[in-house]
């Protein structure tokens, strides 16, 4: 091989090393980084060139959010419906082992989404997923408040807040 080629693949390798480490680096702060303190849900989401607000989650009608929630239970898809995963100060949602609510779904990255408690409220907030975290139906973009009775979907595993 010519001393050009030799350049150029040593060029490509080292472009991969590099991509990697900031894959590795991009996957570790979004595992340790917190909301800023004060501004849980200040974050904006935007749409369309648009900048909008996050929408404050609530319950179905006909439910009564009564007391702090306490778990996530899976809805779908059927053959795991009724999984129960308790909620701590702070959980993490995707397919890694290290993960305390697994998910077996293609759709859903290794480090999918976090779920926290902030003064007293539940929150939700995507972890730079390839497919999207969503509460009820609205695309998650910063942390948003969580309630009894919404629901959360991470590829085609819906979980409920209960």
């Amino acid at each position: 091989m010519s001393e050009q080629v030799l350049n150029i693949l040593k060029l490509c390798l080292l472009a991969l090393i590099y991509l990697f480490l900031l894959r590795v680096v991009r996957a570790v702060w979004a595992e340790i980084s917190l909301p800023q303190a004060g501004h849980p849900s200040g974050r904006r989401a935007r749409r369309g060139g648009a900048t909008v607000a996050p929408v404050p989650a609530s319950p179905p009608r006909g439910r009564r959010a009564r007391g702090a929630p306490t778990e996530l239970v899976t809805v779908e898809p059927a053959e795991h419906a009724g999984r129960r995963f308790p909620l701590g100060d702070e959980i993490t949602v995707g397919r890694a082992a290290g993960c305390q609510v697994t998910v077996d779904d293609t759709y859903v990255s290794q480090l999918h989404a976090r779920v926290f408690t902030r003064d007293g409220q539940l929150f939700v907030e995507d972890l730079g997923s390839t497919n999207g975290t969503y509460l009820n139906r609205v695309k998650v973009s910063g942390p948003m408040v969580m309630q009894k009775g919404d629901r959360l979907q991470v590829g085609n595993t819906v979980l409920e807040v209960r």
